[in-house]
């Protein structure tokens, strides 16, 4: 039997499972798509970036910016588009855009998680439909028959829309286990690189920290001895 033939021998329950394996199947082209184009560059954006932190601000907020177009650049950017605020402040804007990128990873998961739970129940409805037509058709009088050879073939017709529906929800089951591991690996490399960042950042504001107040120290003492000159200087010799 081809395909077609199939098709038609599986009922009309394999209209609606048609429907969710070209639901299924965009889904994942489209998955695929998205991540194949993070992966093949996001390591090297968020090695640039950081090693450009280590030397100058200014390039590593330019090389961010230069890759908002990937999660990794937007997310760095985030924090480093921040000009002169605490590490606490930049910490919060660094969650919130990997919070943000995260959840537009999970883009289809609903349609998958849809597929996989109703397809196995449509295919089982379809057999059950077939079962009852087939079994209905049964006459005492047919047992040992070519009535109850058709029958048996009615049966194993039924059985295509359970095993229809079982490949569809298999693959896309496999496919969304892969989606949800490639989502935690981009988790684990936005926390990596958002640490590594936010140190960088820490250490720059502290010796910025100890620069102000010791200007801040100095220009109070000169502040106390100016007084003390003046009066000097208005005693009579």
């Amino acid at each position: 039997m081809n395909i077609a033939e199939i098709f038609s021998k599986g009922g009309f329950v394999m209209w609606p499972l048609l429907l969710l394996s070209i639901l299924s199947l965009t889904v994942v082209i489209e998955r695929v798509l998205f991540w194949w184009k993070i992966l093949s560059r996001e390591r090297e954006t968020a090695g640039r970036v950081l090693e450009a932190a280590q030397r100058d601000w200014r390039s590593a907020g330019d090389l961010a910016k230069s890759a908002t177009d990937q999660p990794i650049g937007r997310f760095l950017n985030a924090g480093l588009e921040l000009k002169n605020q605490e590490p606490d402040v930049v910490q919060l804007a660094m969650e919130a855009s990997a919070q943000e990128e995260l959840a537009a990873m999970h883009k289809g998961d609903k349609i998958l998680e849809a597929v996989i739970a109703i397809a196995p129940l449509l295919g089982l409805l379809g057999t059950v439909v077939g079962l009852i037509n087939s079994l209905g058709s049964i006459r005492l009088g047919d047992l040992g028959t070519t009535a109850t050879e058709n029958v048996t073939l009615g049966i194993s017709e039924a059985l295509i829309t359970t095993a229809t529906g079982l490949i569809i929800a298999i693959l896309s089951l496999a496919f969304y286990r892969v989606f949800q591991g490639l989502i935690a690996q981009q988790a684990k490399i936005f926390q990596k690189s958002g640490n590594e960042l936010e140190l960088l950042y820490r250490k720059t504001w502290s010796g910025q920290e100890v620069g102000r107040t010791t200007s801040r120290a100095n220009s109070s003492a000169i502040a106390a001895d100016a007084p003390s000159t003046t009066t000097e200087a208005a005693e009579p010799s």
